[in-house]
């Protein structure tokens, strides 16, 4: 049976628990304190971090690279495209969505960060998702009707954004309504944690 060790609340970990919901398959989640990382941990992912996947002998870490494994080894749904171009389109838009609007997810999850690096983190993940929010006027979800993996890399962000402090401005409001699509999905409700079921009023 595989295993995640999967932080309560860090949103990397948040995107397997909703691939493995939505696969609907046998799994355990293992809930790690992020605060007080297991030494074990250390060893299975050299920079000490969740999530981290348990399969038999493999071993892995890294939220899009778990989420792969796992959509190949259980195909159905099938989260990834199957055509090889939309597929590395899809890869080259994640690659994109963590230089671009992850990496300010790590900062505001950041204890230790100043509130100047915590505002323009926010400014910047305000405008990334501005740019985006065209593009569900005319569609329901990332890549068009259907809902793919790039759809959980950002569902975790969006639970998250009132919890960030993030401004919700007027053209955002596709967005939001995006966001609210993806939270009525039972695999999205079944992979909350009491603690991030707490970051929204």
């Amino acid at each position: 049976m595989m295993k995640l060790y999967s932080g309560t609340s860090c949103p990397f970990s948040h995107r397997c628990r909703i691939v493995l919901f939505e696969k609907g398959m046998d799994f355990e989640i293992l809930d790690v304190d992020t605060h007080s990382m297991p030494e074990d941990l250390a060893v299975m992912n050299p920079y000490n971090e969740v999530p981290v996947l348990v399969e038999r002998d493999l071993t892995l870490y890294e939220s899009n690279i778990i989420n792969e494994y796992i959509d190949e080894r259980f195909p159905h749904p099938q989260l990834m495209p199957a055509d090889p171009v939309m597929r590395a389109r899809a890869r080259l838009m994640l690659f994109n969505f963590e230089r671009e609007l992850f990496v300010h997810m790590k900062t505001l999850e950041d204890g230790a960060a100043t509130k100047k690096t915590l505002d323009a983190a926010r400014v910047a993940v305000r405008d990334s998702l501005t740019q985006i929010a065209p593009l569900f006027t005319k569609q329901k979800h990332m890549l068009g009707e259907e809902f793919s993996m790039l759809d959980v890399a950002i569902a975790p962000l969006l639970w998250r954004l009132e919890h960030y402090g993030i401004e919700m401005t007027k053209p955002l409001v596709p967005i939001l309504k995006y966001a609210e699509r993806l939270f009525s999905r039972q695999a999205f409700i079944d992979s909350l944690t009491p603690n991030e079921k707490a970051m929204r009023k």
